[in-house]
Parts: structure tokens; sequence; C-alpha cells
């Protein structure tokens, strides 16, 4: 396995783990989220790089937009329950239910 390879599923690993593990902040969870998607971001970008495949050269920036979306609602329902809760725990967060 080449080194590229291996430091980009260790990337992703260790941000699921932390997204699993440290799910006690919100804040915490959304910046395992986004190291999630940057390392899915940088494994379409080598892997349209490597294959000259034309057709995925795309895919890379659609997940980069959608990456800057959830970020965006990420902040905004952090902000939201910061404001309603008075915390931005995610235990807090369990009495949203109806």
């Amino acid at each position: 396995m080449p080194s590229t390879q291996f430091s980009l599923i260790a990337m992703y690993l260790m941000g699921l783990m932390g997204a699993t593990f440290y799910r006690n902040h919100l804040l915490s969870v959304l910046l395992c989220l986004e190291g999630l998607m940057l390392s899915l971001f940088l494994f379409l970008a080598i892997w349209s790089l490597q294959t000259n495949a034309t057709s995925f050269t795309a895919a890379p920036m659609l997940l980069l937009a959608f990456s800057a979306c959830e970020a965006g609602a990420g902040l905004a329902l952090l902000i939201a329950s910061t404001r309603t809760h008075g915390a931005a725990t995610l235990n807090s967060l369990t009495s949203l239910r109806w």
C-alpha cells in the first residue's frame, strides 16, 4: 500500500474514531466531520489524477462544495443550540424531541 493511500485511510479512520468517541461537544463532532470530508476530498482528487479519468475531475470540487454547505449548516445548528439551550453539548440536544 503506498504511503499516500495509507495516510488518507489513517486520516479517515482518525476522523471517524474522533466522531465516535469524542462526541460530548457539538463543535468537536463538526471538526471530525470536516476531517472526514477533507480526507474524502483528497482521496477523490488523487484518485482522479492517478487514473486520468476526465469524467471525475469535477467530483472533488462538488464534494468540497457540499462540505462547505455542511459546515455552514453545522455552525448554524451550533449557534442555534447555544442560544436556545445555553450550551452546545450533545447531551443538551436530547431535549429537542417532539
